[in-house]
């Protein structure tokens, strides 16, 4: 045993009060706990702490109030502000930055600036907390205002003050107050702060001047992880390539990466679908153990379900330990959009079960799930649910999904009466859902009449959209009214109208092929072109015969009609048949809508070679196998 005495000198005066030796261990063990994940408990500690006698001081109390604004704990904290009153440390900068983060936490603003107006002299601390606690909670206009106040009184700003202050500019997408913050910085010397450098980019870059963001990161002596997430965020506004061609230069850089900066790779991958590189992410994500982040786990949920692997999807859903709105609506989406319709309804029914509340976005995906599966009384259920249970108004989105839904089940009558009772003016969108459903039910002439007035509708709503004049022209081309087939093509060239190119891509070996229509420019551009002349040959003997009633899409740049056969998507399966492992899914990409006979032929071209074709296009999956279509052939 290891025995010790303490000598006690003249200064033993110290020890004299029991109550005074108690401060130090209470005021450690209180901190400690106040900042760090474990804050519940500090409460019932600090009554202990005053039940054995200790008074409060200067050191003790912030970590309380600290404790009461993470748990928003706001009657607490009004109790422990009395308490510094009473003990007169309610002055004291340390306690009075610490009533400003409470207040604020607890969103009470209105207490929190009245703390810093009437308790104490001006100082930068307290000031900082209360614009760093407006900005975190998402007050950015009042976190501007408050910076300029700050700066009026001739408070010292510092590394801490405009970060809070950039970051309001960038969520405001206020540039002009942005630059005139990085003016004011750099009078003050601070642009080399790592927090600020950072900062000052994520401001350009959510203003969308990722050129201007881009040249301060190069100028960064030091650039972390926070630097890079900022800069690829931005680029994703640009394209998602543009991403993940950052991101690659990261880590070329050897900068490390982490949870978020990982959730926001992946979710460029989700953008331009590059499975293979989505997969590898996955796997990083589990080996670093970022897949037990919220944010990670949504993002690799969302990157599969668009990548047409939704079963993968699910078992990232099921491995998700908290679900939040954003987990559930993904995968309700998802399944929506590859064609399992009633599974996405099962979904949702969950969802609710599970006490999640859905948002906006969850019904659009549950809306358009119940459009694509034909559950005509479901989806009504729902859409009056939106407003009368989960107070959530209707918004052109889910208007259009009703229409669409009326409209394949024959309801056109009851899709107008519909449109007729918004109570907000159709939006293109909603004109195009119209428009799309008559295309359904020609044999009548209600069915296009209706389709000529809403194109019209269109032509003055949206003058550059081509989408109008090339569905109403397949439908006079279905019933082959050549001379109206003619005339909307003179009416598009008359207006400067064009079309979007399309183009269909695909994934092999970790390089993405890109097709357009009568694409002479890949390397294997004769084995592609004799796969296809033995895909056409070996469909036909089944009886496929060429459909006819897309004209509008079989025109090349130069006006010259091009034939089926050399459409981009089946450049692209034809290419994937002589490219990919014999029985390997082949997963094709359309930024437009596949034609009638690109659909047919591919669904015949998946029994014939016996392999699994995914197809997406613009509007959703097409899953093909054994001559069907997850779609029911109405896309």
């Amino acid at each position: 045993m290891l025995a010790f005495s303490l000598k006690v000198s003249h200064h033993s005066h110290l020890f004299r009060s029991p109550q005074l030796f108690l401060q130090v261990p209470f005021n450690a063990t209180i901190t400690a706990h106040a900042y760090s994940p474990e804050a519940t408990g500090v409460v019932d500690q600090f009554r202990r702490f005053l039940a054995n006698g200790v008074p409060p001081n200067q050191y003790t109390l912030p970590g309380v109030l600290a404790a009461c604004g993470a748990e928003r704990k706001r009657v607490v904290g009004l109790q422990v502000h009395a308490l510094a009153v009473r003990a007169g440390l309610d002055s004291n900068s340390f306690v009075r930055s610490a009533l400003v983060t409470m207040y604020s936490k607890c969103s009470d603003l209105a207490t929190a600036k009245h703390v810093l107006d009437f308790t104490g002299p001006d100082d930068s601390v307290s000031w900082n907390a209360l614009i760093v606690s407006c900005s975190r909670s998402g007050f950015y206009a009042d976190a501007l205002y408050l910076f300029v106040k700050m700066h009026h009184r001739a408070l010292p700003l510092d590394e801490f003050t405009y970060p809070s202050a950039l970051n309001s500019a960038a969520y405001l997408c206020r540039e002009d107050t942005g630059r005139a913050l990085h003016s004011l910085l750099l009078r003050s010397g601070f642009e080399g702060y790592a927090y600020v450098g950072n900062a000052l980019v994520d401001m350009y870059a959510k203003c969308g001047e990722l050129h201007a963001a881009r040249q301060l990161f190069d100028k960064m002596p030091h650039r972390d992880v926070v630097a890079w997430t900022s800069l690829l965020t931005s680029a994703r506004h640009v394209s998602d390539e543009a991403a993940l061609d950052l991101f690659l230069e990261m880590l070329a850089s050897g900068m490390d990466l982490d949870a978020f900066l990982m959730a926001g790779v992946l979710s460029s991958c989700a953008g331009v679908t590059v499975l293979e590189l989505g997969r590898q992410l996955h796997a990083t994500s589990v080996k670093r153990g970022f897949d037990s982040f919220l944010s990670v786990g949504n993002a690799l949920v969302s990157m599969y379900a668009k990548a047409g692997c939704i079963d993968d999807a699910r078992l990232v859903f099921d491995l998700i330990p908290s679900r939040d709105a954003i987990s559930w609506t993904a995968l309700i989406v998802g399944f929506a959009q590859n064609g399992r319709g009633p599974e996405s309804v099962r979904i949702y029914n969950d969802m609710i079960r599970a006490g999640s509340k859905p948002d906006y976005v969850t019904f659009i995906g549950l809306l358009f799930a119940c459009s694509h599966a034909g559950l005509v009384e479901v989806g009504r259920a729902h859409f009056e649910s939106m407003e009368s249970v989960h107070r959530i108004a209707p918004g052109p989105e889910h208007y259009a999904c009703m229409i669409d839904l009326l409209g394949r089940s024959g309801e056109l009558e009851e899709a107008v009466r519909l449109l007729n009772r918004m109570q907000f003016e159709p939006d293109a969108t909603v004109w195009k859902a119209l428009l799309s459903a008559c295309r359904v039910h020609l044999n009548g002439g209600f069915a296009l009449a209706l389709a000529e007035r809403t194109a019209e509708i269109l032509f003055n709503l949206a003058p550059n959209d081509a989408v109008p004049y090339v569905l109403l022209s397949n439908m006079y081309s279905k019933l082959r009214r050549w001379n109206d087939v003619a005339r909307i093509r003179a009416l598009m060239k008359a207006r400067g109208v064009s079309k979007e190119p399309g183009c269909s891509w695909i994934e092999a070996g970790g390089v993405v092929h890109v097709f357009h229509v009568d694409d002479h420019g890949h390397p294997r551009t004769a084995e592609i072109y004799a796969k296809v002349e033995e895909m056409m040959g070996k469909i036909r003997e089944t009886g496929y015969l060429v459909e006819t009633g897309n004209m509008l899409h079989d025109v090349g740049e130069d006006g010259k009609e091009i034939g089926l056969a050399y459409h981009s998507e089946k450049l692209a399966v034809a290419f994937g048949l002589v490219s990919l492992p014999r029985g390997a899914v082949i997963r094709v990409f359309k930024n437009l809508r596949v034609c009638g006979d690109c659909h047919t032929a591919l669904k015949l071209v998946a029994k014939i070679y016996g392999r699994r074709i995914v197809l997406r296009d613009f509007n959703c999956f097409h899953h093909m196998g054994e001559g069907v279509c997850s779609c029911g052939d109405y896309w």
